[in-house]
């Protein structure tokens, strides 16, 4: 359920690669020019595009966005001393992303949420605990490739106790896939959830992470069906009284994420334009990475909440070319 919208009749990838050549010419970037390529193709096409591109011009096409969608110089005044930073153009980063191979940008996004001080929690819990098996594995691949360095030792070294635990068996890529169910080991698998959650005191982490982490997203779905005709309550809600901190956010996301991911995301996109100020990272990351995944489901989702559009909020919290990127993505005006 994209949102990407591609012109009926393509031109020729060269043309394209013409194109964008020449609105890197001159005196500043035909920014306008750029967004009506790249915002309008889907991600073979884009692919494409980078390829032919370093064919004709001898350049990496990122390498030339990165230069070309240049951020802005800031002037600050700090304990009498003058600063002057280049601050990373927001608009740079969304495209610079949008850019990327799927599995390359969330290796990116990963290894963002990790470095440095701090975790990015929300971050990483959303990548590995929403992407399907087979995403994991080309993820795992991309994070050796990118950074030379394992994603499990990464997730260990950055994380601990069963929110660790939960991480790497997700991490892993070995649920399997396919809308096959087993109704019986759906049933079993909810009278196992309660028994190590609200059917005892304290709570059985580790049943948690083993049924959520080996099962299909189709077959955890007929398991949280049958939580709720056996005991009269989303599963959803247990978890939100038997657990807590980011091994709870996790599990919740994962029940999210089978049952109902337009509704999760739609939230997120919410969350990171309410207030005074807009969380870019946010918003960039959801945008970019769902766009062709399920965006009209994600949309559908935020009007039903928000009694609003998702452009509406869009446009009313971004400006300039950046907005007109994200607008175009999400099949805005």
């Amino acid at each position: 359920m994209s949102t990407i919208t591609v012109p009926p009749m393509l031109p020729p990838v060269q043309q394209d690669c013409q194109a964008l050549h020449h609105a890197f010419k001159g005196f500043g970037c035909d920014e306008k020019h750029v967004i009506q390529i790249l915002a309008h193709r889907n991600y073979l096409q884009r692919r494409e595009l980078v390829n032919a591109y370093r064919s004709m011009y001898g350049e990496d096409l990122l390498r030339r966005l990165e230069k070309e969608l240049h951020g802005n110089l800031e002037v600050s005044l700090v304990s009498q001393e003058l600063r002057v930073r280049i601050l990373k153009s927001i608009f740079q980063q969304a495209v610079l992303l949008w850019m990327m191979e799927p599995a390359e940008r969330d290796a990116v996004l990963i290894r963002d949420a990790m470095k440095g001080l701090g975790t990015k929690d929300k971050t990483l819990i959303e990548i590995i605990c929403s992407r399907t098996p087979s995403q994991l594995y080309y993820i795992r691949q991309a994070y050796q490739t990118k950074y030379h360095r394992s994603l499990d030792k990464d997730i260990q070294s950055d994380t601990s106790g069963d929110y660790r635990k939960l991480l790497l068996a997700f991490a892993s890529g070995q649920r399997p896939e396919g809308p096959h169910v087993d109704m019986h080991l759906a049933d079993a698998d909810a009278r196992e959830l309660y028994r190590a959650g609200e059917g005892r005191l304290g709570t059985d982490e580790s049943t948690f992470i083993r049924v959520f982490s080996t099962r299909s997203a189709a077959q955890l779905h007929a398991a949280f069906a049958a939580y709720k005709h056996l005991y009269k309550r989303d599963i959803d809600k247990a978890i939100k009284r038997e657990t807590s901190g980011d091994f709870e956010d996790a599990l919740r996301l994962i029940v999210k994420s089978v049952t109902r991911p337009g509704r999760y995301f739609a939230k997120v996109l919410y969350d990171s334009m309410k207030r005074m100020g807009t969380d870019d990272s946010t918003l960039i990351r959801v945008v970019v990475t769902r766009a062709e995944q399920d965006m009209q489901y994600i949309k559908a989702d935020f009007y039903q909440k928000y009694k609003k559009p998702l452009e509406s909020m869009i446009s009313g919290d971004t400006s300039g070319n950046y907005k007109h990127f994200l607008l175009s993505l999400v099949g805005g005006h």
